[in-house]
């Protein structure tokens, strides 16, 4: 596996703490992996109602400071194809 690493919550102090990377080696397609809080059971119950997660998907929580992280994440996935 193949992940290039955009960043990190800037108000985290280091570790244990919201992340983004984009997975370069997937074979359909590039993937976002985000790390985050886990959603409590009220978050969840109410994304569930307008999608409710398969088996094997989660419901996380990423602190708004992290958009600039996110969106470069994104940018690059787009414009760099099979580049990254």
């Amino acid at each position: 596996m193949a992940l290039l690493f955009f960043g990190m919550d800037p108000n985290s102090g280091g570790g244990n703490c919201p992340a983004v990377w984009v997975d370069t080696d997937t074979k359909e397609a590039r993937e976002l992996v985000l790390q985050g809080k886990v959603a409590d059971a009220r978050t969840r119950a109410a994304c569930s109602h307008d999608s409710p997660p398969a088996e094997d998907e989660g419901v996380i929580r990423i602190p708004v400071r992290m958009v600039d992280q996110i969106r470069k994440a994104c940018d690059a996935a787009e414009a760099a194809g099979t580049q990254l």
